[in-house]
């Protein structure tokens, strides 16, 4: 039997693997679709070590939690759609206990810890090769202290962990909903780097015109301070109003709690990861020449 191209694409489609995976599978069993899946499908793990390159830039964000310690875990799919298939979830959210439980403050002893009867990267492979994707558990970040700790995951795909020092419970979660929507990169103006400040009184002054370029040094230096005042405060979470008091300043709602935010970390989902988009069809036909 001829292997078409359109013979190769309904079986990548079926099973997730790999084009020439799928060639190769189709001309072992003369064109015999079902018996190349069930081929694919007996590769079990090695089957899951071939899909390790492709891109994950899916997948959740979940929370762990308890008392003042918390983990955020970024566990990635290659599609929305097994993002939110049962074994996935199920799978990251173990991935969040682990994470708590052991105390790990990077993936790469997440990987390790043990979980069941095997280590997460050992249920991480397995995990591939049941549902046909690669899965890859990407980033963390944990917080154990003795101030006051919200987490917040907004859909899934947005994870937030703020720790805040006096205040109450209520005002530390509603500053991580904030931090999950404004996504603010510095807490305050102390920390904005002199570079960026720089950058921006330069720009500044560029967009100005001659006539307010000929002020006296001492006014000019004012306006432009002023101007980039206001984008500090739109760069730093005690310069933003409050998302859930617009008429408030967040600096104004930690002030009137006599409080302050020690630390903040926020997760989204494949950001950062250049996501290919994949035409099948071109692919297809270009494995078909080989």
């Amino acid at each position: 039997m001829e292997i078409t191209a359109s013979l190769v694409k309904e079986l990548r489609e079926r099973s997730g693997a790999g084009m020439m995976e799928c060639k190769k599978a189709l001309s072992e069993h003369s064109g015999d679709i079902e018996a190349a899946m069930e081929a694919l499908r007996k590769s079990g793990l090695a089957k899951a070590d071939k899909k390790a390159g492709r891109v994950a830039a899916e997948g959740r964000v979940v929370l762990a939690q308890s008392g003042n310690k918390a983990a955020l875990v970024e566990v990635n799919s290659e599609t929305d759609f097994v993002a939110k298939d049962e074994n996935f979830l199920a799978f990251a959210h173990a991935v969040a206990q682990t994470a708590l439980d052991t105390g790990a403050s990077h993936v790469d002893a997440i990987k390790a810890a043990p979980l069941g009867a095997m280590t997460v990267e050992e249920a991480r492979a397995a995990l591939i090769a049941k549902i046909g994707e690669n899965v890859q558990v990407r980033r963390m970040v944990a917080i154990n202290s003795a101030n006051t700790v919200a987490g917040y995951v907004h859909g899934g795909r947005i994870g937030v962990l703020v720790e805040v020092k006096g205040g109450d419970a209520a005002l530390a979660k509603g500053l991580a909903m904030h931090i999950a929507a404004m996504n603010p990169p510095y807490i305050t103006g102390k920390d904005v780097p002199a570079e960026f400040i720089a950058k921006e009184k330069d720009i500044e002054m560029a967009k100005m015109s001659d006539k307010e370029k000929a002020k006296p040094a001492e006014i000019l230096e004012k306006i432009i301070s002023g101007k980039v005042a206001k984008i500090i405060n739109e760069v730093t979470l005690t310069g933003q109003a409050y998302a859930l008091d617009t008429d408030k300043s967040v600096d104004q709602v930690l002030k009137a709690a006599k409080a302050e935010v020690v630390s903040m970390h926020r997760l989204a989902v494949g950001e950062g990861i250049e996501k290919v988009v994949e035409d099948y069809a071109a692919e297809v036909a270009k494995a078909m020449q080989l």
